[in-house]
């Protein structure tokens, strides 16, 4: 892998059509909720997709196979420059592009209802005040300091077709927000799914599906995602997630 690694980082397998990634375990490591969110969307033939805040790019790797072009979007440069290597290092250039740029400033970057489907793993807790000096390392990408669940939300609808749609993981003790933050935006949440750490715990994380004009109603609530047993090993349902 001469020219792909920079020092301290790893190679690790995807698990997917023989995809690796590049990674460094000091700042960017994708989670378990990428995977997830990468696996939920049910993409129209021939979409177009757009990846808001790509990281390392890990979704544009595992929905690859899926849709026929994929721009993928991060403001971090050290970010963007491993996930360029990672497209191509697994021969995706023809097919994915790395965007290094601040998905807020969308209507600098992007021309308008462009996309026909975004999808999002974005920052999930706000930040708290006094906190900002106390949260270190890769426990600041998930909190809101680059971009908000607005600012998601609304870089998604201005590059979105009309009935594009919205695929997005967030914390589920947002959703109500989430529902008004969709409406606000001319989406409307048309599929739902909690996922739980384990069967009678409360769910902690939720995948939406909105569309960009589509009216109120007709909610698909999906069955829950349970991702530990209660003996602390994955479900079956996982295990065939991450070897789909």
């Amino acid at each position: 892998m001469t020219g792909f690694l920079r020092e301290g980082e790893r190679l690790d397998d995807l698990m997917r059509s023989g995809r690796r990634i590049i990674q460094d375990p000091r700042e960017f490591c994708f989670s378990m909720d990428a995977v997830l969110i990468a696996h939920f969307p049910r993409f129209k033939l021939n979409a177009r997709v757009i990846d808001l805040g790509t990281g390392t790019g890990v979704i544009p790797l595992l929905i690859a196979d899926d849709v026929s072009e994929i721009c993928a979007v991060e403001l971090n440069s050290r970010a963007a420059d491993i996930a360029r290597r990672n497209v191509e290092l697994n021969g995706l250039s023809e097919k994915i592009s790395v965007v290094e740029g601040d998905y807020r400033r969308h209507r600098e970057i992007f021309l308008a209802e462009s996309f026909d489907a975004a999808i999002a793993n974005p920052p999930y807790v706000p930040i708290a005040n006094g906190a900002v000096n106390q949260i270190v390392g890769i426990a600041r990408a998930r909190h809101e300091f680059t971009a908000t669940l607005d600012d998601v939300v609304r870089a998604a609808r201005f590059v979105l077709k009309f009935h594009g749609a919205f695929f997005m993981i967030h914390l589920a003790s947002r959703l109500s927000e989430i529902v008004d933050t969709l409406h606000r935006h001319q989406m409307e949440m048309k599929r739902l799914r909690m996922i739980h750490p384990k069967p009678m715990r409360e769910a902690n994380l939720v995948m939406i599906e909105a569309l960009v004009g589509a009216n109120v109603g007709n909610l698909k609530i999906l069955p829950p995602l349970i991702v530990h047993n209660d003996d602390g090993s994955y479900t079956d349902e996982i295990h065939r997630i991450y070897n789909a």
